[in-house]
């Protein structure tokens, strides 16, 4: 049986000798690179992401699309230095937590991470549900029971070996992109107004319910767990990236992430532009549950086809960011306290842990409830993001960790820049929230 691990498993660095032979093209090269982006990619575009770009969408149009862009620019550069600090030091982030940071604020780092993967999962539980609702007219609490039974789409995956996990996340990433690009279609936005939300709006800070949502966007879309995914998974790659120089690997890791981060935006502001050109546009701008957005999308389109593809692509992004949190979770484990599980047994423990809440809601509050839960699902990956954002780039800009590779002063200006922004912007939501 095959790890889900198995390809964080090394823990030495990159040969820094160069190609053996002859000097390989830069698209060998990239493909020999290409993997770990996509799997990170997935956790930017799961059910969390969904109910915070509907709601930022049907209630405030286009406006929002600015902060998709922003996160997304934050997303890139934050999974960069991941990739880096993976490729120089071979430790993954949480490995290299444990080794330079007291066993105290080891201990504190590792149970934040994991508050973050079990709201994440939530997330998962409960779109999950939601798409099997959709699809086969489930009740949301047989749904949300189901998905416990997704540990058997896991065992059956560690059987395909990696090859075999890499291809079913590009399909699953394929057919979501897919079904987008048809709603936005049919959706017909005006494109001038597309282009203006791209453009940040100082009303997004004045208006607390839109800060809110933009919050959440940010949580939904930097998540905290996937910085600890991608330093593990660059570390290993085939035979001619393990040969390659640092430089080389730095290069070509980013590039791969960055391509598959920029895929995930277009999908999130797809689904943003969807919920703005069909609700937002006809005065429903309360729509922030994927029920009601699945119910509308239909007659308002008029096309039956479009909740169909609706419900299809969120089944899909459930699952997929099923796959990834299992993973990031078994890392974070692993490498914070040196605890090695089954992956079966991790995502059992997890999966459960996240099935209560989501049951405990649907039953006592309805179903109409569990929009405002996935929005605080994000909300709360978003307020634990400072705390895997900050070591990172700690670790990554000093030369006692890094060498040579330390960031550049620029690079880390930047990178202190967005953490201040990260801890600024969950600053003022929960001075908001009290206030």
């Amino acid at each position: 049986m095959v790890d889900l691990t198995q390809t964080a498993a090394p823990t030495r660095a990159f040969d820094p000798s160069p190609f053996a032979g002859a000097t390989p093209g830069f698209w060998r090269k990239l493909a020999a690179f290409a993997g770990p982006g996509y799997f990170v990619a997935v956790g930017y575009m799961d059910p969390g992401n969904w109910a915070t770009d509907l709601a930022g969408g049907s209630g405030f149009g286009y406006s929002l699309l600015a902060v998709v862009l922003v996160s997304n620019l934050m997303a890139i550069v934050l999974q960069a230095l991941a990739a880096k600090l993976g490729i120089v030091t071979g430790l993954d982030l949480a490995a290299a937590c444990r080794a330079h940071y007291s066993r105290g604020v080891t201990l504190g780092l590792w149970l934040l991470c994991e508050i973050a993967i079990c709201a994440c999962d939530l997330a998962e539980v409960i779109g999950t549900a939601i798409a099997l609702q959709l699809l086969f007219g489930l009740p949301l609490l047989v749904g949300a029971a189901l998905t416990a039974a997704d540990v058997l789409l896991l065992l059956w995956l560690q059987r395909q070996g990696v090859r075999g996990i890499q291809a079913f996340v590009v399909a699953l990433l394929t057919l979501i992109g897919i079904c987008f690009a048809i709603e936005v279609g049919l959706a017909r936005p005006d494109p001038g107004a597309v282009l203006a939300g791209f453009v940040p709006s100082a009303a997004i800070f004045r208006d607390p319910a839109m800060l809110y949502i933009g919050v959440g966007i940010l949580g939904a879309t930097v998540m905290p767990h996937n910085l600890y995914l991608h330093s593990s998974l660059v570390r290993t790659r085939p035979r001619i990236a393990r040969a390659a120089a640092k430089p080389t690997a730095i290069r070509f890791a980013t590039i791969d992430s960055t391509v598959a981060l920029v895929l995930a935006m277009a999908i999130n502001a797809s689904i943003l532009i969807t919920a703005a050109a069909v609700f937002h546009h006809n005065g429903r701008t309360d729509i922030a549950e994927i029920q009601e957005a699945h119910a509308l999308l239909a007659p308002m389109l008029g096309v039956g086809l479009a909740g169909t593809l609706f419900a299809l692509a969120l089944l899909a992004s459930g699952q997929n960011a099923t796959l990834t949190a299992t993973m990031a979770g078994q890392i974070v484990m692993e490498g914070f306290l040196g605890l090695r599980i089954a992956p079966w047994l991790r995502r059992l423990v997890t999966r459960l842990v996240a099935i209560l809440p989501a049951l405990l809601v649907i039953g006592f509050a309805g179903e109409q409830a569990t929009a405002k839960l996935l929005v605080l699902t994000q909300v709360v990956l978003s307020l634990q993001l400072p705390f895997a954002v900050i070591p990172l780039v700690h670790l990554t800009g000093r030369r006692a960790t890094m060498g040579r590779y330390a960031n550049a002063l620029w690079l880390q200006a930047l990178a202190v820049a967005i953490a201040a922004a990260v801890v600024a912007l969950n600053a003022k939501l929960v001075l908001d929230v009290f206030a």
